[in-house]
């Protein structure tokens, strides 16, 4: 028997995946193997392949699982512009997953949601403020979303050389953000410059990071649906990148392809030009019904089958699923790893980390504990479990703000709430009467993940998911314009959304407004912690704050031109990375830039950052690059950034890298990159409006 059972390749873990992977296909009948094809892979008992369920989620925090610490949303989490944190989230949330996967199969489930391999994250460029789901993404810019997402990728899949611990999937790919409500027959119309510089970036740069998996995207790109394009699946994402993971369909999308795109007349041919485009996985059960007529058709070979199921093999092999549990560094993790006291201090440190702040006149912030002894907390969002969580969530105990407010400033102090508008009603409102004996106001307002996020989930959206504007609700501005009209005492506004809205509407009637995005399980504590000073806040907008969609091109257009900082430089509410604290900062150049660059340089800054305020805090030194004058080149690009702490009246040295092949752009009548010679300048400040540092510079060439 022993003898026996070394001769089964696949089940020996001292052979090479190649091998492993080559045997178990050997194994398989044909119908196995296209039962395996879809995200509910079926159970092959007489090779003891158990089903397993292969839907996951982790946008913030393992989703839809139950108990699971509840980061901030991942807009929020970009607020930080820290990669390093970021990487330790996505640390304890594949810590959780190996907990909740080795409790749930020890007791003989296997459940949806409960499984290693997660569809995140969402790295689809935030072009559009209307786009409902810019929440789930990492902002604006393809240089930070990259580096933010690459983070939390390694994070994910971990560090063990020869296992994953959890695996990471970069989605939708591609050009895929907005609108909603056509997202399943859209066609994106772009041309080679803006896909490669822009809408690409970030998935390439995961690639190279290795990532293991892949999701295509609902829509068309240039007329070609994205689940079946040989341009981006076979050109691009394995041809030229060299793509090695699995590639998975959005859920639904193969479907989408003949009823919606109507690109092909029926299931069977979208079934074998998925798999020919290089699909491994159906999240339907498209491939699974309609793979064995394909082959019938003559229209798939059964090589083919053992290409697209040998990529998800592998996947599954790397996660240890065929070996035994002692073997795998994770297979011990259980309840005491999923919500404990240290991965709930991370996400209150990283909900301060997160939030902005955007006003704070004449200092009223942060309040001093015994100056004031009322506080008056009031709005509709001030214990709003939804405005918290964000869409792709977890769920557990959560921290509101009104609870958070309450423990700061203890039993010695009194604090009230009050909802005090509804999201409708422009007229009646409460706890005006009781804010004017408080000390100080909180109100807290804006919008919940039913406001905006995906089609069907945000079902108060107008734009089906998706908003048609910047707007806040006009209930919320018309209770805190009473509120300013009745107080004369310091109010505080805190605004929970996941994109741009419209601050300058409220603004005028607030002291002071921070905006705490969707905050996770710990918003409240980290509200808290932020207006009473225990930290000073250092959140840096990942986005633009435009004044007006009027100022916008088209949601439908998919051109940059027009769209974010770089391609943008109208009047804003308030620029990318932008963010207020309680102390100050300033910059020190302590080497000597050189003033040309050649294409395989690097160019490397030291400075010093020096806090020159009255308290401590964190400063997030960003890089931007200006190029030359040449058409359709980007006002300015992020190309560097560092998030710093210093001590009141200290300093810090930072250093930043930039190689010069960053620099490089699409030249459209080669199709190929080019880094083009020329005059630069490199501007650091603390957001892309900001000079405190600018050095000119050419590049010369190769």
């Amino acid at each position: 028997m022993a003898l026996a059972q070394q001769n089964i390749v696949y089940k020996d873990s001292k052979q090479p995946l190649s091998a492993r992977v080559k045997d178990l296909l050997k194994r398989l009948t044909l119908e196995e193997k296209i039962s395996l094809l879809g995200y509910n892979s079926k159970a092959v008992p007489r090779l003891g392949i158990p089903a397993y369920n292969w839907w996951n989620e982790a946008l913030h925090g393992v989703a839809r699982a139950g108990e699971a610490t509840i980061f901030p949303q991942a807009i929020g989490m970009a607020a930080t512009f820290n990669d390093d944190l970021l990487k330790q989230v996505s640390t304890v949330i594949s810590t959780e997953a190996r907990a909740k996967y080795n409790l749930s199969t020890g007791m003989g489930r296997r459940l949806q949601y409960m499984g290693l391999t997660f569809w995140t994250p969402n790295i689809n460029i935030f072009r559009d403020p209307r786009w409902g789901r810019g929440q789930e993404t990492y902002g604006e810019d393809p240089f930070l979303t990259s580096r933010m997402g690459a983070a939390f990728v390694k994070g994910l899949q971990g560090d063990d050389p020869r296992y994953l611990k959890a695996s990471a999937t970069a989605k939708h790919y591609a050009v895929h953000s907005g609108p909603e409500a056509g997202r399943h027959e859209f066609n994106a119309i772009i041309d080679q410059k803006d896909l490669r510089e822009t809408y690409l970036y970030s998935f390439k740069y995961l690639v190279d990071g290795g990532v293991e998996s892949v999701m295509c995207a609902y829509n068309r790109v240039n007329d070609e649906p994205c689940c079946t394009s040989n341009t981006l699946l076979k050109d691009i994402l394995m041809k030229e990148w060299q793509f090695k993971g699995n590639v998975v369909t959005d859920c639904g999308a193969l479907d989408d392809i003949y009823l919606r795109h109507k690109s092909q007349p029926d299931q069977v041919i979208v079934a074998a030009d998925a798999i020919k485009a290089g699909i491994d996985l159906d999240c339907s059960t498209l491939l699974q019904n309609d793979v064995m007529k394909a082959v019938k058709r003559g229209l798939l070979k059964p090589g083919d089958i053992d290409k697209a199921l040998a990529a998800t093999l592998r996947t599954q092999f790397k996660l240890g699923f065929y070996d035994d549990a002692g073997q795998n560094p994770y297979h011990a993790y259980g309840a005491d790893s999923v919500h404990n006291p240290i991965h709930i201090e991370l996400a209150r440190k990283v909900a301060q980390q997160s939030m902005v702040l955007l006003k704070n006149e004449n200092n009223v912030l942060p309040l001093s504990k015994s100056k004031y002894s009322s506080y008056m907390v009031v709005g509709p969002n001030a214990t709003s479990y939804d405005a918290l969580i964000g869409n792709y969530h977890g769920a557990g105990k959560v921290i509101n703000f009104v609870e958070g407010i309450t423990s700061a400033v203890g039993p010695a102090a009194r604090v009230e709430y009050d909802m005090g508008a509804d999201n409708r009603d422009t007229t009646h409102f409460g706890g005006i009467w009781a804010a004017g004996n408080a000390d100080v106001t909180i109100a807290v307002l804006g919008l919940s993940p039913v406001n905006e996020g995906e089609e069907g989930d945000a079902f108060l959206a107008p734009g089906g998911g998706d908003r048609l504007n910047i707007s806040l609700p006009q209930s919320h501005i018309a209770y805190l314009k009473s509120l300013r009209k009745s107080i004369k005492k310091p109010i505080i506004a805190v605004v929970t959304a996941g994109s741009d809205v419209d601050i300058d509407a409220i603004a005028p009637y607030a002291d002071a407004v921070i905006l705490a995005w969707y905050p996770g399980e710990q918003g409240g504590n980290a509200l808290a912690d932020i207006l009473f000073g225990d930290v000073s806040p250092s959140g840096r907008l990942p986005i633009t704050f435009y004044k007006s969609l009027s100022n916008l091109p088209d949601y439908k257009d998919y051109n940059m031109k027009g769209r974010t900082y770089r391609y943008y430089n109208g009047a804003v509410q308030y620029p990318f990375g932008f963010g207020l604290s309680y102390t100050s900062f300033d910059y020190k150049i302590e080497n000597n830039l050189k003033s040309d660059y050649r294409s395989a340089d690097t160019i490397v800054v030291n400075l010093q950052v020096n806090n020159t305020g009255n308290y401590s805090g964190d400063e997030v030194v960003q890089a931007y690059i200006q190029y030359p004058d040449m058409e359709r080149m980007p006002f300015k690009e992020l190309k560097a950034f560092k998030r710093v702490s210093v001590a009141k009246g200290g300093q810090k040295s930072v250093s930043l890298n930039i190689p010069v092949k960053e620099l490089q752009k699409w030249d459209l009548d080669k199709n190929s990159w080019h880094i083009y010679t020329g005059n630069y300048k490199l501007v650091l400040g603390g957001n892309s409006q900001d000079e405190k540092i600018v050095k000119s510079f050419k590049v010369t060439g190769n």
